[in-house]
């Protein structure tokens, strides 16, 4: 195993100590894991919070929501130990088709195993093991981030105290796999695609810019597309959406991978609380901590209904939405409000625990 990693700011990475079982069967014989953390974990070690980061996300949690940290919000390392960490198969320094194989000395690329939320999830358990971290006053995250908390939840229901599952619903629905299957085509189609084994100084690079602009039309609404960029045209006479989507793509290859996006989408699909559980109602019936789900109504890709059939059948469930034109990505634009709502729960479960800790009852 790795040395005993050090608890203060900056960005660690942490070698598992034994080989990781994926839920496959498949077996990874080292697993690497990058992460960070804010604050001090406290003498009774029960104010530990896990951040579950999104898609393409990483575990710099401070920078993508910011508007959630600091003193006096629903993230304070001030009074929180907060851990992020970036989540396998991704390319942000934890273990994915990036990452060399320590059988072969090359990279995974396309032999890297499918994983899915239930191993993104035993992997941060395994990690917070040797942070010395046993229970999570909270699990928070958004969309795949989401799909995380809830597993959490499934998985170790004696670890976790509170979570909140953001933009998400108990499965991906057909519509979502539909949509990331034909993000993965457009990488496919790349000539230099090579079927995942392609040179990493001559990567997908067209392929997987074309996959962002097909997602970013799902993480967005019309509305929003329709007030900011109307049918208004740019100085070269196209759209101005248009350019934005191109310029959001270009961005957006200078910082993530194409093997793997294919690897996370199919991660994404891989989502379903009630495999094993006798069925989604039974499943997420049996999630009887207070959690919080927050929907967007105008999120086109995890439609409210999603939310609301969460909040049916979890036993402690708060519903609350985030009135927005930004569509999925709501959870990560329109932080002030995400935060008064996490902070105004969050103050009600630390009530609870306290009360709880003291052997009174709790007036909720």
């Amino acid at each position: 195993m790795s040395a005993q990693p050090r608890l203060e700011d900056g960005t660690r990475s942490m070698a598992l100590e034994d080989p990781v079982i994926l839920e496959s069967g498949v077996t990874l014989p080292q697993v690497t894991v990058a992460y960070r953390t804010w604050g001090r974990l406290n003498a009774a070690r029960d104010n530990a919070v896990l951040v579950c980061h999104a898609l393409t996300g990483s575990a710099d949690a401070d920078g993508w929501w910011s508007g959630l940290f600091g003193a006096d919000r629903a993230l304070d390392p001030t009074r929180d130990f907060i851990v992020c960490s970036n989540v396998l198969g991704s390319c942000y320094g934890s273990t994915g088709p990036t990452s060399l194989s320590p059988l072969t000395g090359a990279r995974y690329g396309s032999s890297f195993p499918a994983v899915t939320v239930r191993d993104l999830v035993q992997v941060q358990a395994k990690l917070l093991d040797t942070l010395g971290i046993q229970e999570l006053a909270l699990v928070v995250g958004g969309s795949l981030g989401g799909m995380q908390a809830l597993e959490w939840a499934a998985l170790y229901p004696k670890r976790v105290r509170a979570l909140a599952a953001l933009s998400v619903g108990a499965r991906q629905s057909p519509w979502c796999i539909g949509l990331s299957e034909a993000q993965r085509h457009a990488i496919y189609a790349d000539a230099r695609w090579r079927g995942g084994d392609y040179d990493p100084a001559d990567p997908p690079l067209a392929g997987l810019a074309a996959a962002r602009m097909a997602a970013l039309c799902s993480y967005r609404h019309w509305d929003e597309f329709a007030m900011r960029f109307g049918r208004e045209t740019a100085p070269d006479g196209g759209f101005q959406v248009e350019g934005y989507l191109r310029c959001q793509g270009e961005k957006f290859v200078q910082r993530f991978d194409a093997s793997s996006y294919v690897a996370l989408t199919r991660t994404l699909d891989s989502h379903d609380l009630g495999r094993g559980r006798g069925g989604v109602e039974a499943a997420v019936a049996a999630i009887d901590i207070p959690a919080l789900i927050v929907g967007s109504q105008s999120d086109v890709l995890y439609t409210p209904d999603e939310q609301r059939e969460l909040a049916l059948h979890l036993p402690q469930a708060e519903l609350a939405w985030l009135d927005s034109d930004h569509g999925h990505d709501a959870f990560l634009i329109d932080t002030e409000t995400l935060d008064a709502l996490l902070r105004h729960f969050r103050r009600r479960q630390r009530s609870r625990h306290l009360a709880q800790s003291r052997g009174l009852s709790c007036q909720a």
